[in-house]
């Protein structure tokens, strides 16, 4: 909970992302609706209040301090100065330190509790490697400034699909899958699926993690070496687990319709599926961490930027979770 008593609105932090590509003129759209929280977006002032005027947002930005209460016609942004102007669809890597730090500022400002969490718009990951750091995602980086165990999990399409390994190269993927990790992701994803989503005994349908679920170790023998004894163990503890089931037949309705949750071993098996049935619509979530913390499901999309096409439906689906997520906290507290 943040600083702010428990009968106000939520405070959550937006950072406005890649600059070059469409997070600033999607945070200038959140105007459009009226929200249940209290918003900040994280960003230059200057960037944010053009982008507001081409997209024909006429609200005057104000620079945000903690404990400035929200008002009519005013859009807060937390002021952090861009490194060299923004380009739509030219990307940057001198502006990377500056994207870094407005993930600095919100998470920052969660540990803190200042805000009550934080809603990410997209960041290119190569954008930041071409600037000399090493960056592999938002979960990645989140749980390293906080010392958790992420769990990135998708939500939309009437689907919540969790993953076990997150942005590796493929090869790299069956020495990742170790019982260490996949004991920890399930823990942690029945945890929070019953803190933050409020299923009491979640029943989590995990995927196999060769074709066929291994054929009985004809195809590999993940499961049998690893997937296999970590699920007995847990279900032994009281876990609702169904599997390791065939991949391409357990996103099927019959399936779907007896799940709380889906865990597939690694992003390309689970996410695919997921996103046909809600791109433009979906929420990425960062489950295992002290913070609450929702995205968008889609990348910067550097063609569409500035063109005013840019959905903001992800956007506002992450920011209505985050919301959601931010009262069960207060509840709790």
């Amino acid at each position: 909970m943040s600083q702010n008593d428990k009968s106000s609105l939520p405070v959550l932090a937006v950072t406005s992302g890649e600059p070059s590509g469409v997070g600033p003129e999607l945070c200038a759209r959140l105007t459009e609706r009226k929200w249940p929280a209290h918003l900040i977006v994280i960003g230059d002032a200057e960037l944010i209040e053009e982008r507001l005027e081409r997209t024909g947002h006429a609200l005057i930005v104000r620079p945000w301090e903690p404990g400035m209460q929200p008002e009519p016609g005013v859009f807060d942004v937390l002021h952090l100065p861009l490194a060299c102007p923004a380009l739509t669809g030219k990307p940057n890597p001198e502006n990377a330190a500056y994207v870094l730090g407005i993930l600095d500022r919100a998470i920052d400002g969660c540990v803190r509790k200042t805000f009550d969490g934080m809603v990410t718009a997209p960041v290119h990951k190569g954008v930041i490697c071409d600037a000399g750091v090493p960056f592999t995602g938002h979960t990645e980086y989140i749980a390293a400034r906080t010392g958790a165990w992420p769990v990135m999990m998708l939500v939309g399409g009437g689907m919540r699909v969790a993953l076990a390994t997150t942005h590796l190269p493929l090869a790299d993927v069956p020495k990742a899958l170790t019982s260490d990790r996949l004991t920890r992701t399930l823990e942690v994803l029945h945890h929070d699926l019953a803190a933050s989503f409020g299923l009491s005994k979640p029943r989590i349908l995990v995927a196999g993690f060769n074709p066929h679920a291994g054929e009985g170790g004809h195809l590999g023998r993940e499961e049998i070496d690893i997937i296999i004894p970590v699920l007995e163990r847990l279900r032994n503890g009281g876990m609702n687990l169904s599997g390791p089931l065939p991949a391409d037949t357990l996103f099927t309705p019959r399936n779907l319709r007896e799940a709380d949750a889906v865990l597939a071993m690694y992003h390309d098996q689970g996410l695919p599926v997921l996103k046909h049935a809600s791109f433009g619509s979906g929420v990425n979530v960062t489950l295992g961490l002290p913070i609450i913390r929702t995205s968008v499901d889609h990348g910067v999309a550097f063609d569409l930027a500035g063109s005013g096409k840019a959905d903001p439906g992800s956007l506002f689906a992450a920011v209505e979770l985050a919301i959601d997520m931010a009262k069960a906290e207060r509840r709790r507290a």
